[in-house]
């Protein structure tokens, strides 16, 4: 465990069981107050049920209530509207870096959209595209779509000029830099996806609250209906550990995909860190990889 002066150290690193034992302190702090507040009731037993309650309700979603097939409807729907966003958003954000007057044809509409509340727009993509599947998978892309876009746009950005001169030097054509613009920038976009996803489910939720026959969030809607709080909670927590276990997969991806970025950051931060990744690239480029 790390000492006094460790934890009191700015910006000291600690161990992976260090940090584990954190996490289990937290939560176990979070679980007692939950304890403490339903067993002297100073919250009403609809606001809050006891603990074990929600467990024994978590038990009945898994049994009765098709919690797995629940998830996975929820993230189809997310991961549809997530393909179809990477698919426009990651060629677009590109072109965008590369030619300014494109930027500043796009960015007008795309910057205020970001700020915009998406809860704002169902009604209007309900009159757009009716109350089916059509509507959730738009409805979330619409809500990744511009914060991706602008990652994109950033992280294409940051690639050094250096690099794509380099590039001109060795003979690449317009589209050979294009490329090596998206190859190096990436897995910075990569690393975004795990934001896009906690995105996604957010949303996901408010979608399956209009006219769903599946998924989490129609799941726990379903639930406060018939004033059954357990489940509700029970739905909450699984919700959180499906997308919990889902930004994990992502990570673990990451680190298979892009590793030179896992020991740059070890070493490096800030922009230092995209250094290792843009002499791969250059690296690569040179070899007509």
């Amino acid at each position: 465990m790390p000492t006094i002066s460790d934890l009191l150290t700015i910006r000291k690193e600690i161990s992976p069981r260090a940090r584990l034992v954190l996490a289990f302190v937290s939560w176990g702090f979070v679980v007692l107050v939950w304890f403490g507040l339903t067993h002297w009731e100073i919250l009403p037993p609809f606001s809050l049920p006891k603990p074990m309650g929600v467990v024994r309700a978590f038990g009945k979603l898994w049994t009765e209530y098709d919690l797995l097939g629940n998830v996975v409807e929820s993230w189809w729907r997310i991961a549809q509207a997530f393909f179809w966003c990477a698919i426009i958003a990651i060629p677009l954000g590109i072109l965008m870096a590369s030619f300014r007057w494109l930027f500043e044809l796009i960015n007008p509409v795309a910057a205020p959209m970001r700020a915009m509340p998406l809860t704002a727009f169902l009604p209007a993509f309900i009159a757009l595209f009716g109350m089916d599947e059509t509507m959730k998978v738009a409805f979330l892309w619409f809500g990744m779509f511009f914060y991706l876009l602008a990652v994109v746009v950033e992280e294409a950005n940051r690639v050094d000029n250096a690099l794509l001169e380099t590039a001109y030097t060795l003979g690449a054509k317009r589209r050979h830099v294009l490329w090596l613009m998206f190859r190096a920038s990436f897995p910075a976009i990569f690393s975004s996806f795990r934001i896009l996803y906690d995105i996604g489910w957010t949303y996901v939720i408010l979608a399956e609250m209009v006219n769903a026959r599946k998924g989490v969030g129609y799941m726990v809607e379903a639930a406060r209906k018939v004033l059954d709080f357990e489940r509700v909670y029970a739905g909450i927590i699984a919700i959180g550990i499906a997308a919990f276990l889902f930004r994990f997969l992502l990570t673990f991806l990451e680190r298979r995909l892009f590793p030179w970025r896992q020991a740059a950051t070890t070493f490096l931060s800030g922009a230092a860190a995209a250094v290792p990744s843009a002499h791969a690239h250059l690296k690569a480029a040179k070899h007509g990889a």
